[in-house]
């Protein structure tokens, strides 16, 4: 049966790459007593998929496994029982069967249906932007001209070239504060059902109150990483731009309801 668990992603855990993380969790069913299926062929590997996996040092409270087990009980058993063998740094906070795949039908993977992404992003203590952005109100300030901008261009890179981009569209929503953010999501995130289990958000917080909200595209079609917003930001100031000055930190990972076109968390999706 393949089931999709939403774990939490913190602390010293931040720095695992992805390969260790998937072979953590590979280690974690074992130890949790639930047997993986595993794919066929010359090279059998137990079936797993990660929906976006992160970059080094970016933390999370909206991380997605699909996997195929052998068996599962309830998801508030399945919950306890894995986070029994979790180390700190992981903390599985949803568990849900998925529907079988009907004869024929193309299998469907979390990455594949992933739409947009919420991420707070705040700026670590111990580093500053310029002379004029001292608190968090001139810093909304600046932030707010940068978007009035007619476009926000960059240099896309991949492995093969380098494009222009024009990544304005792909910003959907932009606040400072946890209010205003879950205010302007209410209108584009459809009512879910209340989660098995109830989380603390694992983000960090600093003193120096400076962040942003972002809701950004990660389909297949368009992605676009938060450091891209902020790097583009340093652009428009004219300074370089110092990557570990900031704190990332994924909030949830969307999908499009099929009937409604409205955004729901990949949890709640039953493909």
């Amino acid at each position: 049966m393949k089931v999709r668990i939403k774990f939490q992603k913190y602390g010293a855990m931040k720095f695992i790459g992805h390969l260790d993380v998937m072979r953590y969790f590979q280690k974690a069913f074992r130890r949790a007593g639930y047997e993986s299926e595993y794919s066929k062929g010359y090279n059998p590997h137990q079936i797993m998929s990660f929906a976006a996996p992160l970059g080094l040092g970016i933390t999370s409270d909206g991380e997605y496994l699909d996997a195929e087990l052998v068996r599962a009980e309830d998801p508030v058993i399945m919950i306890k029982k894995l986070n029994d063998v979790m180390t700190e740094g992981f903390h599985i906070t949803g568990f849900k069967v998925l529907k079988d795949r009907e004869e024929n039908q193309k299998a469907v993977s979390a990455m594949s249906l992933m739409d947009v992404a919420d991420y707070l992003v705040s700026l670590k203590d111990g580093y500053d932007i310029n002379s004029s952005i001292k608190d968090q109100e001139s810093f909304k300030k600046v932030f707010d001209k940068f978007l009035e901008q007619d476009s926000i261009d960059i240099v896309k890179k991949t492995k093969k070239n380098e494009t222009n981009v024009n990544i304005k569209p792909m910003i959907k929503v932009v606040a400072y504060d946890k209010k205003e953010f879950q205010e302007k999501l209410a209108t584009v995130v459809k009512e879910t059902p209340i989660k098995a289990v109830n989380y603390e958000s694992v983000a960090e917080a600093f003193d120096n109150g400076i962040l942003v909200y972002l809701q950004v595209s990660s389909s297949s079609a368009e992605n676009l990483k938060p450091e891209l917003v902020m790097e583009a930001f340093y652009d428009y100031l004219q300074l370089e731009f110092n990557k570990f000055a900031w704190q990332i930190h994924r909030l949830e990972i969307y999908t499009r309801d099929e009937e409604t076109k409205r955004l729901i968390p990949l949890d709640e999706n039953e493909r």
